[in-house]
């Protein structure tokens, strides 16, 4: 896993202690469209479970992750497919 994903986790996992976090870098399916990155690391797939996410519509849950990784959507992340869910839903 490279540095932009490590990244995603740790920010992922301190704000909302997920009980599943799959982080998939979908960069290579991307290669010669923009925002893609020659490295990768510029599209992710990333599926949170947690309880940090009751009581939040989808939308909520959506914009509390992209706050939580701002400075990674500012910059080297071109693209983000999220799926947010709580343990109850699973």
């Amino acid at each position: 896993m490279g540095d932009i994903a490590e990244a995603i986790r740790a920010k992922l996992t301190a704000s909302l202690n997920p009980t599943r976090l799959v982080i998939e870098d979908d960069s290579h399916r991307h290669a010669g469209h923009g925002g893609a990155r020659p490295g990768g690391e510029s599209h992710f797939n990333v599926t949170v479970e947690s309880s940090a996410f009751a009581n939040l519509r989808p939308l909520e849950r959506q914009r509390l992750v992209y706050r939580l990784l701002a400075d990674e959507l500012a910059g080297p992340v071109h693209a983000l497919s999220l799926t947010l869910r709580v343990p109850a839903e699973a």
